[in-house]
């Protein structure tokens, strides 16, 4: 028998437009039950059970026409909740249903005045927020080892980067976050020369869990009306253990932007995008994300986003308790592994947290490369790390980490300990060749990002690019870290480390020649 096709009707629009900011406050009654069904999984369900007659997109029409070779890893049920915006489904750029309640549950959840979901990841998110804060010339403040997203960013809007070096071990090869002194320093040099800052943007914690005073930054920031952006891609899991960092917007930042997807449970590709304070308009923000989200977003990723929610929300002060006790295991168990270093503070005075869930280990005491030990983690004992280094491998801990992983990581690293190690001469020699300051420690930018992305150009081999104007953004890949960055001048120390982790192993992102035999200048 036919059936409605609406399951339920959608709400009125608002006519009062100075009523939607009311529309995220939200009281206790409204606060979803334990184990009850998130809103937004709810009507996903319930939409895919109808018994309808479709003629809908997308072209599988709800699994009746799935790949076979997808249907065969995956099975059915992706399929038949891979539904369009349907009416009972909502519309993520003017939510009034259960786009907007699950939003909404979000921001009582994480501490914001408002939460937009994002299904363009937090590089979508990073984006809109520096497009809402910043306009044409103004300047933004950011640390170099920011994530190309800000970059991205920084093409769209036209504003121009002042840039912070942030601080470095060598050893490690590993950079830091930044400093209140580095940011009250940039301000007062802006300041001096008349520009316009229209944000500070901060990475925190950074891929290795290193965390920012944000709590002093957004106190001198918000002294001169200046809105603080926090990419906080990492740190979706902060403020909610004790032993965990707080969250940026804990620590007073206006606009915060976490990759729900990385240590909690949505699906790949879903984030979040929180809000805090009155500076930044947040009018401003949903033109951004109307003009950078996709307007046919994915409700399972949507979905997954309200249901890591709910996961969150059933025991906000102990759901990490499991994963804090095997990092502390992790740590004791290779902590004391001859030839095997441990990440801690000590190399990063000025930056006395980091997120307990990221274990960062080296390996130069045993003669060997991040890459090196990753390949013979993963061929001994099936080990896949989150992040390879020229010197370390990093370790992410989570909800879904077991006892068993733990010990085959140990176990492999005992091995590699037991067949590498180096005599201290060779230690010693190790150490002090690699010893130097960034890649990025002398840039000097001779166009602005966007200028450098529409100016004409041309490619040369890398021995002729020297002292050139650079023309393409050039990374390896992870962490998304730019080593060269179009209009900045090409310089001998960027150009060797890239051949460094070339040829130990890393992948180079944004270069048109992978090999790195040509590069492409800015022809000016």
């Amino acid at each position: 028998m036919w059936q409605e096709r609406r399951v339920m009707e959608p709400r009125k629009k608002q006519q009062d437009a100075g009523s939607t900011r009311d529309r995220i406050l939200i009281t206790n009654s409204e606060i979803a039950q334990p184990n009850s069904i998130p809103p937004l999984v709810s009507a996903l369900k319930t939409c895919a059970h109808q018994n309808a007659a479709t003629f809908h997109f997308p072209g599988h029409n709800r699994g009746r026409a799935a790949p076979s070779s997808l249907v065969h890893l995956i099975g059915l049920k992706p399929f038949i909740h891979d539904l369009p915006e349907l009416p009972e489904l909502d519309n993520l750029f003017s939510p009034e249903g259960p786009i907007l309640e699950a939003q909404k549950l979000a921001a009582k959840l994480f501490g914001s005045s408002e939460t937009w979901f994002l299904v363009g990841g937090t590089t979508c998110g990073i984006q809109a927020a520096i497009l809402a804060t910043c306009s044409p010339g103004d300047y933004l403040i950011l640390p170099r080892n920011s994530h190309i997203s800000a970059i991205s960013a920084i093409v769209l809007s036209g504003v121009i980067p002042k840039y912070i070096i942030p601080d470095y071990d060598c050893l490690w090869d590993i950079t830091a976050g930044v400093t209140l002194s580095q940011i009250e320093k940039a301000i007062e040099e802006l300041h001096m020369e008349g520009q316009k800052v229209g944000a500070v943007f901060i990475t925190s914690p950074t891929y290795h869990g290193i965390c920012s005073n944000l709590t002093d930054i957004s106190k001198l920031c918000h002294s001169y009306e200046i809105p603080v952006i926090v990419d906080e891609a990492h740190g979706a899991h902060f403020g909610f253990h004790p032993q965990l960092p707080s969250s940026a917007l804990q620590q007073g930042a206006d606009l915060a932007v976490q990759s729900t997807h990385k240590v909690l449970c949505s699906l790949t590709q879903s984030s979040m995008l929180h809000m805090s304070g009155n500076i930044v308009d947040r009018e401003r923000i949903c033109r951004c994300l109307q003009t950078l989200q996709s307007t046919s977003p994915s409700y399972l990723l949507l979905a997954s986003l309200d249901a890591a929610r709910a996961q969150l929300s059933e025991k906000p002060g102990s759901i990490f308790n499991n994963a804090l006790d095997l990092a502390l295991e992790t740590k004791n168990l290779i902590g004391n592994i001859p030839g095997i270093s441990m990440l801690g503070t000590l190399g990063f005075s000025n930056f006395p947290v980091i997120d307990p869930l990221r274990l960062t280990f080296g390996f130069w005491r045993l003669g060997l490369s991040g890459f090196e030990a990753d390949e013979t983690l993963y061929s001994d004992q099936g080990v896949i790390s989150e992040l390879v280094g020229t010197r370390s491998i990093t370790f992410a801990i989570n909800l879904g980490t077991c006892r068993d992983h733990i010990q085959r990581l140990a176990c492999g690293i005992k091995n590699l300990s037991e067949a590498s190690l180096l005599s201290f001469e060779k230690i010693k020699g190790q150490i002090e060749d690699h010893c130097g300051s960034a890649p990025f420690s002398d840039i000097t930018m001779c166009l602005n990002p966007r200028e450098a992305f529409f100016a004409r150009k041309r490619k040369v081999a890398i021995g002729e690019s020297l002292g050139k104007i650079c023309g393409e953004l050039i990374c390896p890949y992870p962490p998304g870290i730019p080593v060269m960055i179009p209009g900045e001048t090409i310089t001998k120390k960027a150009l060797e480390y890239l051949v460094l982790v070339k040829n130990k192993g890393a992948t180079i992102s944004g270069a048109s020649d992978p090999l790195l035999n040509s590069i492409v200048i800015c022809d000016v």
